[in-house]
């Protein structure tokens, strides 16, 4: 073989190498880690050695949200995405008593990120992952290195008349009042807050809702009752989110889908009353965005990262 050949046939290996250890990047791994007696699931792909984003999910959810953005952020980020405790494939063990409340979900997310040696992150929060990314961020703001929140509120003129079931159990929290929040977990209505707002409901895979609806058949239907009756706590810490956003003035993205029925607009645009330098982009679609407009929230995060964290 003469050199030409030789020298050609080292650069398609190299080139071949390449292409495969771009592939690497993109592939999700699957794991679980014991975290407070809670044995939290996760999905993680991407450089260890890259900039890391967190991804938490909301309600009706879990990181199989996530099951498309990833592979798009790994191949310049390190994505982990967890499933919340009541939510998903995390559980509880055995003999372990765990009171379903946001500040439980944050404390469990926050060890997990210790755990993982997750020294700096970015976070992307989405409806209940929002609460608990605001409470991560109010607790360490030296490791958030910027927020991107998809129908993430995190100011009370964003909470819509749909929230009045929730309001009237905050204020008086009857058994009655509490039973009434069951109707939220029922098959219907979880179909509901995916396709509410979208004007093609064919683009809407079954699969999230079913597997949404599973879950809580697996968990039981209490521990989102006890969520939905502890979220009036989340507006009571709003006041320490805006001095976090005042004080820190992190980079900020909200991309809100501008038909959900949970979380108006104004909640969007109320970022850039604490934090100027905020971007608010809206999209014509519901509240699960990311199920009808994934591929223009990944190329949206992918450019504001770009700008924000620098990987």
């Amino acid at each position: 073989m003469n050199t030409k050949k030789i020298l050609l046939a080292a650069t398609a290996l190299a080139a071949s190498l390449s292409a495969t250890a771009a592939e690497d990047k993109t592939l999700v791994r699957y794991q679980s880690l014991d975290v407070q007696g809670v044995n939290v699931f996760y999905r993680e792909a991407g450089s260890p050695q890259a900039p890391t984003v967190l991804l938490l999910h909301g309600f009706g959810a879990s990181s199989y949200m996530f099951r498309d953005l990833m592979p798009k952020l790994a191949q310049k980020y390190h994505v982990i995405a967890p499933d919340l405790p009541g939510f998903g494939q995390t559980t509880v063990k055995p003999g372990v008593k765990f009171n379903y409340s946001f500040d439980n979900l944050t404390a469990v997310i926050d060890a997990f990120t210790v755990a993982k040696n997750l020294e700096h992150y970015a976070m992307y929060v989405f409806d209940y992952g929002a609460p608990v990314g605001w409470r991560l961020a109010v607790k360490n703001p030296e490791k958030i290195t910027a927020i991107v929140t998809q129908n993430g509120n995190g100011y009370e003129e964003g909470l819509s008349e749909g929230w009045a079931d929730m309001r009237k159990a905050w204020a008086n929290p009857t058994a009655e009042n509490r039973e009434a929040l069951r109707k939220f977990n029922t098959p219907d209505m979880l179909k509901w807050q995916y396709t509410e707002g979208v004007e093609d409901t064919s683009v809407i895979a079954p699969e999230p809702y079913q597997l949404a609806h599973a879950a809580i058949e697996r968990i039981g239907v209490d521990a989102q009752m006890d969520l939905l009756l502890d979220y009036g706590s989340n507006v009571k810490q709003y006041k320490a989110l805006h001095q976090f956003f005042r004080s820190k003035q992190p980079p900020v993205l909200a991309i809100w889908g501008d038909k959900d029925p949970f979380f108006l607009p104004a909640g969007a645009k109320a970022f850039q009353r604490d934090n100027p330098k905020a971007e608010v982009q809206f999209l014509n679609t519901g509240h699960f965005a990311i199920e009808t407009h994934g591929n223009e929230i990944a190329a949206a995060m992918l450019e504001f990262l770009e700008r924000s964290i620098k990987p």
